[in-house]
C-alpha cells in the first residue's frame, strides 16, 4: 500500500470524519473506498493525448459536480451539518 497526503477543506473533512465514524471506519478507509467507486465510474482514456483538463467530479449519487463550485459545496456541507 501507498502513503499520500492530500489537502481537503476544512468543512469537508469535519464531514467526512463524522461519516467515517458513523460507520466505525477509519477516515482511511472511507477515502479509499470513495476513490474505489470513483475509478470504477471514471471513463477510460482513449486515442490521442488531448491537453489535460480539471475532471468533472461525480457525487456519491451518480450527478455531476463543477470543481469550480466545490469550496461552495464544501461550505454547505458545513452549514447543514454538525457531528
Amino acid at each position: 500500500m501507498t502513503r499520500t497526503q492530500i489537502q481537503l477543506p476544512e468543512p469537508l473533512f469535519r464531514r467526512l470524519k463524522c461519516i467515517a465514524g458513523e460507520r466505525d471506519w477509519s477516515l482511511a478507509e472511507l477515502v479509499r473506498r470513495g476513490m474505489e467507486v470513483y475509478v470504477q465510474t471514471c471513463p477510460e482514456m482513449t486515442g490521442s493525448r488531448k491537453k489535460w483538463t480539471m475532471p468533472v467530479l461525480r457525487g456519491s449519487g451518480g450527478h455531476l459536480a463543477d470543481p469550480a463550485e466545490m469550496c461552495v459545496e464544501a461550505e454547505a456541507i458545513e452549514k447543514r451539518t454538525t457531528c
